[in-house]
């Protein structure tokens, strides 16, 4: 009887290691095809990172999987253990031991250290994505229904919105729910600081491959940054629920090189200069005359003010 429970053990443990390689091999075949900067179909792994917050993001989590991994496969063999040394064959009498200091002590102390170990380099990580390190350019980012604008207020205040080109106007290549007619455009290797606000309810500003998310929120001014290190389209979405239109709110970010860049800057200051009447308003952006007056009635306490007094 003993040997045929070991044998059943074995031939359990063989299953367990076998599905433990499909899962792994399967892991490592399909994330060569998320090596993208926009989703892919089967996509597990992250998508490669294209800048240095997203390498040590990377790197971390890699860290902390071999870290769960190692927690998991231990667990399993105590369990394992359990179910073939205590179980009612092979120990009919239960113990009554009701407690252990030792193995009590070891399995809080323990946990202690690895959440020790975790935190470490999760702190070092937060304050590294958090202080803009001596930044080259800033770019202001405003989260509308549903619809970006970006500003450059460092490049003769740039000002543009960008949204979502319908499906019936894509060209051939352009991802579908993703392209957009007007991308924000950045160097390559320049340290990019981003300034996140919102005009009506919380959006989220965030690209995968660049390790950047940043709430757009009303009255509120947050920021990040990033420093693109090849050029390529990078693809995001706003990924905080924001009304019917949400999932329609794609970004597009073209990292180019400097002097790519610099004769773009020529052509947008033509086509975005601020307060330029060459400004396309976005669809369903409220018209200036309506908000002047929604101004007006705020601040006479309701009363609407006729518009030779304004």
């Amino acid at each position: 009887m003993v040997r045929l429970t070991k044998s059943i053990t074995g031939t359990a443990l063989l299953r367990v290691c076998a599905v433990l390689a499909l899962v792994f091999f399967g892991w490592a075949a399909f994330s060569a095809a998320s090596y993208a900067s926009q989703p892919v179909p089967w996509e597990i792994a992250m998508q490669p990172p294209a800048t240095p917050v997203k390498e040590r993001i990377q790197e971390f989590h890699n860290e902390l999987l071999v870290i769960i991994t190692l927690i998991t496969l231990f667990v399993l063999g105590l369990l394992l253990y359990v179910m073939v040394k205590f179980n009612a064959r092979a120990h009919p009498v239960p113990t009554r031991t009701t407690h252990n200091p030792v193995i009590e002590v070891i399995w809080t102390i323990a946990p202690v250290i690895i959440l020790v170990i975790v935190a470490v380099p999760s702190f070092k990580l937060m304050y590294y994505m958090d202080r803009v390190p001596n930044p080259d350019m800033t770019i202001k980012v405003t989260g509308h229904q549903w619809y970006w604008e970006y500003t450059y207020p460092d490049q003769g205040n740039i000002d543009f919105n960008s949204n979502l080109i319908p499906d019936d106007q894509l060209k051939p290549g352009q991802p579908r729910l993703l392209e957009v007619d007007n991308p924000l455009v950045v160097p390559v290797g320049t340290n990019v600081r981003v300034q996140v606000t919102g005009t009506d309810v919380i959006h989220s500003w965030f690209i995968p491959s660049f390790g950047v998310q940043e709430y757009a929120v009303v009255g509120r001014l947050n920021e990040s940054w990033f420093n693109v290190e090849r050029e390529g389209d990078y693809y995001g979405e706003c990924n905080q629920i924001c009304g019917v239109n949400h999932a329609f709110m794609p970004i597009k970010v073209v990292a180019m090189s400097k002097a790519d860049f610099q004769k773009w800057l020529v052509d947008a200051k033509k086509k975005f200069a601020a307060n330029s009447p060459d400004i396309e308003k976005a669809p369903g952006a409220p018209d200036a005359t309506l908000v002047a007056a929604a101004a007006d009635v705020r601040s006479t306490g309701g009363a609407a003010v006729p518009a030779g007094n304004r």
